[in-house]
């Protein structure tokens, strides 16, 4: 079967925001309870998984209490949204791959760990949203990745079968829930890897 759709995470893919929520969690974390988590750690262990799990992992380390919770993720919200508005721009080459994987017939969707408020606002910040037929966040699934719920969800809603379908992954958890889904999985680093001379490399096999 050729590649009918297109499934982007939505962070360290569509777009450069991995340090928007590493400093983001921790002037949190700093401000509520005078913790903070090393860039090396936050790359091997918490990168890729929602804000909620990764204060659970605080919590099992007897890092931060259980009633900081809430108080942590309502600021590390308003201040992930803060960065957001500063400094998400158009991103103009991103803008241009999608342009012509729509024109071309391709089905595009986003499925991250995001929050439904971040997510959407960092698509419209750059100039993205309106490219994708569906947004699959944390808040759609039971389980965030790296179960495959989200992608499959993506899938469903836009009918069709993994066979058909390329899912672009930067994180180790990210990259998981792809393979299980069964779809076709292109890996990258980062951000500017993402391009279309990329996934037209990839799509062409299958044609």
């Amino acid at each position: 079967m050729s590649i009918k759709v297109i499934l982007f995470d939505l962070d360290g893919v569509l777009v450069d925001a991995c340090e928007w929520h590493y400093r983001a969690l921790n002037e949190a974390l700093f401000t509520i309870c005078g913790e903070k988590i090393e860039r090396e750690e936050h790359i091997e262990t918490f990168n890729g998984l929602p804000t909620n799990e990764k204060l659970e992992i605080l919590f099992k380390q007897e890092r931060i209490k259980r009633d900081q919770f809430q108080n942590i993720w309502n600021l590390k919200q308003l201040l992930t949204e803060d960065v957001i508005r500063k400094h998400a721009k158009t991103d103009v080459r991103k803008v241009q791959m999608l342009t012509k994987l729509v024109a071309d017939g391709y089905k595009l969707g986003c499925v991250t760990n995001s929050i439904r408020l971040s997510a959407k606002l960092m698509l419209e910040k750059t100039s993205q949203i309106n490219f994708l037929s569906t947004i699959i966040t944390n808040e759609d699934v039971n389980e965030p990745k790296p179960d495959p719920a989200g992608y499959i969800k993506a899938m469903v809603q836009l009918n069709c079968y993994p066979s058909e379908t390329l899912i672009v992954e930067d994180s180790p958890k990210g990259q998981l829930a792809a393979q299980a889904s069964g779809a076709h999985l292109i890996k990258v680093k980062d951000a500017s890897e993402v391009k279309l001379e990329l996934l037209e490399e990839y799509i062409n096999k299958f044609k």
